[in-house]
């Protein structure tokens, strides 16, 4: 049996390989990290924040309920830390962070070296050793090799990097490092379909040249909660934002200046993230809209940089020093790095399996931007399950694939593997279809168990959510069984005209009764953390729409017990359409719900699907129609 230098080879080490390398690690495998920097370990290239409006924050709370590490980093090195969403209701509620993007940085990088199964080299990857459709190792520019077991790509945006800043263009994966052409072609040669996406971040500028008077300081909160569910009691001194507009001056010189713009001369022809646009584009698709907010956002406590968000652009230094001097508090604002664009190669999507391993060439897996997201979280919710996979792939066990009924990632690879993607993918609440059940509260809820199962806890980590899942347990349990008078002062409280004998849970229900108001009148609930009572008190005032949601959940799972054999022959189903078997052909669904899922597959051939793999009993068409 041939001896391997490694079980596993990551090649890259932003997001998505430090969660690849460290998961892997931790299951047992010996894990190289291959890096074109070491000191770029972890690194936020673009905004230095985790989380946001989108479902971001749902993603890193998962990665944590499942064991990963960027939810702890994070709440290790935070500047400041904000709920927002609240008033749209629980579904959408979220976190942000801002990050000390130097701590965070450093915190990773220690975390991948003290790793006892994890080694970290220095070295550029041209080539990807394949035997017999297998991955069996990486080739280094140096001329030096390494065999492994299994392979998993981390490129970020480095694979066939080009950097943009107006008319101009230069290789490179950031700004100032190198980029990894060469395994572009190496890609290409072993059959893998590249595209091309972009992605863009703004200027940087000195703390010292703002105007602070001019700006609008943004207010601090205290939530008792970050993104791991272990930091319960963690608290950061905490740094503000500030925020400003543009003018219509602003406006103004971005419209002289559009000739210079890359997106507007055609220095720029690929996808860039759609729901992240760059100044630019925002003058072009609003044109009537003045005011656009700017963020100023702390990079870290061992530099003087301020972030810029919401003026992302790829348009010369000059012009960008014209669009600043424009804007009230930046009027002599010293760029320390401008901003500019990056173009990348990535891979198609249906190339790979909702395992992420590639569909062609076996123990080859995929995570981050390479394959087609954008975003750090999304990237390291890749990482994590890829790092999964090729550990339980080495070692004969049956692949880890997330249900999107049971989460966000689920959601996304699901919509990756399935759909496919034009543009770089951002995960929005509004893609599952689910979101009731998938909420930032219940993260550890819906998937602790699964990360207790998985094998990524260490003892001390498994004691501490195994605690908390018999204390949510237990509060719900107490919540059923408290009984509330008549002549209760909690009536008195809630402007209560009918007065009865009742159950806390159905005091609950009424949208005037809050966590404060509960614990004032049940003291001895002050015992369950903050975090612990909201998902309670969630679980209670959601359970109506939960239930009647949960139809449709149901069905979708009986949608997904219908396996599809790996491999299976649709030409064989000789009432396909041609269409349709191209379809099925390209994204080889692994179950009947992933049929289902694919946009364009028509309705004639899910029922000859239907008809063919036998479904549930009892269960009629129409229901699993009702499930698509």
């Amino acid at each position: 049996m041939k001896d391997y230098d490694y079980d596993i080879i990551v090649v890259g080490a932003g997001h998505a390989g430090c969660e690849a390398a460290l998961a892997a690690a931790r299951l047992g495998a010996k894990t190289l990290v291959l890096t074109i920097s070491p000191d770029t370990i972890g690194a936020m290239s673009c905004n230095p924040a985790i989380g946001g409006p989108a479902a971001k924050s749902h993603l890193v709370r998962e990665l944590d309920a499942l064991g990963g590490e960027m939810g702890r980093v994070i709440d290790q090195t935070y500047l400041n830390i904000r709920r927002i969403n609240e008033s749209r209701g629980p579904a959408v509620a979220a976190l942000r962070a801002q990050a000390d993007k130097k701590a965070y940085q450093n915190e990773m990088t220690l975390r991948l070296e003290r790793e006892p199964n994890l080694t970290v080299k220095q070295g550029l990857v041209t080539e990807i050793t394949v035997s017999n459709q297998r991955a069996t190792g990486v080739v280094l520019k140096s001329g030096r090799r390494y065999s492994a077991k299994a392979v998993i790509l981390a490129t970020g945006t480095f694979l066939g990097g080009v950097i943009v800043m107006g008319s101009t263009r230069y290789p490179g994966g950031r700004q100032g490092e190198l980029a990894a052409v060469e395994l572009s072609a190496n890609l290409t040669k072993l059959g893998l379909r590249l595209r091309r996406f972009q992605t863009a971040t703004p200027p940087r500028i000195h703390r010292r040249s703002v105007d602070f008077s001019k700006l609008t300081p943004q207010p601090l909160h205290q939530p008792e909660l970050g993104f791991s569910w272990e930091g319960l009691s963690k608290k950061r001194i905490q740094q503000p934002c500030w925020f400003t507009t543009t003018t219509p001056e602003t406006i103004r010189i971005i419209r002289n200046n559009l000739d210079q713009s890359p997106i507007q001369t055609g220095a720029i022809t690929s996808n860039g993230p759609h729901f992240c646009p760059s100044i630019d584009r925002k003058v072009l698709r609003f044109p009537e809209k003045t005011d656009h907010l700017i963020f100023l956002e702390p990079e870290s406590e061992y530099t003087e940089e301020l972030y810029l968000l919401g003026l992302t652009t790829a348009m010369p230094e000059s012009a960008q020093e014209q669009i600043l001097a424009s804007i009230p508090g930046l009027e002599k604002a010293e760029i320390i790095r401008p901003g500019y664009a990056v173009e990348y190669d990535c891979l198609e999507s249906f190339q790979f399996k909702p395992t992420l391993e590639s569909k062609t060439i076996a123990n080859l897996f995929s995570a981050g931007q390479l394959n087609g997201t954008s975003g750090y979280e999304e990237a390291a919710v890749q990482g994590l399950i890829a790092g999964i996979n090729a550990f339980r792939k080495i070692k004969d066990l049956p692949p880890y694939i997330p249900d999107r009924g049971d989460s966000y990632i689920g959601v996304l690879i699901d919509d990756l593997a399935t759909k496919g993607t034009d543009e770089p993918y951002r995960m929005m609440t509004a893609h599952a279809e689910f979101r009731l059940f998938l909420r930032l509260d219940n993260a550890l809820f819906r998937l602790g168990r699964q990360g207790l199962e998985l094998g990524l806890y260490d003892p001390e980590r498994y004691r501490k959510i195994s605690a908390l899942l018999e204390q949510a347990a237990s509060l719900k349990a107490i919540i059923k069984e408290v009984k509330i008078k008549p002549d209760s002062p909690i009536w008195e409280k809630i402007n209560g005209n009918v007065r009865k004998r009742c159950r806390l849970e159905e005091i609950i229900l009424r949208p005037e009764v809050d966590d404060q108001l509960i614990i004032s009148e049940f003291e001895e609930l002050k015992e369950f953390p903050q975090p612990i009572r909201e998902y309670a008190w969630n679980e209670v005032k959601l359970a109506g729409y939960l239930q009647r949601q949960s139809t449709q959940l149901q069905e979708h799972q009986r949608l997904e017990r219908v396996k599809i054999p790996p491999g299976f022959n649709f030409s064989s189903l000789t009432r396909l359409s041609e269409a349709g078997l191209r379809l099925l052909e390209k994204v080889q669904p692994l179950s009947l719900g992933q049929a289902f899922r694919i946009p364009e597959l028509s309705a004639a051939d899910r029922t000859v699907l239907l008809f063919h793999f036998k479904p549930t009993k009892g269960v009629s068409e129409t229901n699993y129609e009702r499930a698509i």
